[in-house]
């Protein structure tokens, strides 16, 4: 596999192997590729970890230990398609254990403060109905969720 030309680079204070750790064990095939450690120069101590390139699901990722100067905000998040609501709900309870919280419309904030929207895959199906009224219902259904739950959106999508 060559390389990707885009990656996106995430920025920890000094969580990186913690958060890295935290989800290779969440999604499936997914692996450490890399680990670069700190030398004598800095910035941070000699022999700490400075970056882990790591994928999931296929994606390659890599995580910085750069300091407490940035931190997440919820402008970018990384979108999940789950195909039923078992996926949702582990992908839900495992990315926000350990002090994360869930959000509204299907995002969350894991502990380290990175946003995910974990997605049902129907949703967008739903949405996407050329029966405009009914994908109406179903959008004022999911703005009222936190975790997105499967049966609301159908339900909404039958009530027409």
């Amino acid at each position: 596999m060559g390389k990707q030309k885009i990656t996106t680079f995430l920025w920890f204070d000094n969580q990186a192997e913690e958060a890295v750790s935290l989800y290779t064990s969440v999604f499936a095939g997914s692996r450490v590729l890399d680990i670069q450690r700190y030398g004598e120069t800095g910035p941070g101590p000699e022999g700490s970890v400075m970056t882990i390139t790591f994928e999931l699901a296929g994606q390659q990722f890599i995580a910085l230990n750069g300091g407490p100067e940035f931190t997440f905000t919820e402008a970018i998040s990384l979108s999940v398609d789950c195909a039923d609501q078992e996926e949702v709900d582990r992908l839900s309870e495992r990315l926000t254990e350990g002090g994360g919280e869930q959000g509204p419309c299907g995002w969350l904030k894991d502990r380290f403060g990175l946003s995910w929207q974990i997605v049902p895959r129907v949703l967008h199906e739903l949405i996407a109905d050329p029966d405009r009224a009914k994908a109406n219902r179903v959008m004022g259904a999911m703005l009222g969720m936190k975790k997105i739950e499967i049966q609301g959106l159908l339900d909404a999508a039958a009530a027409g």
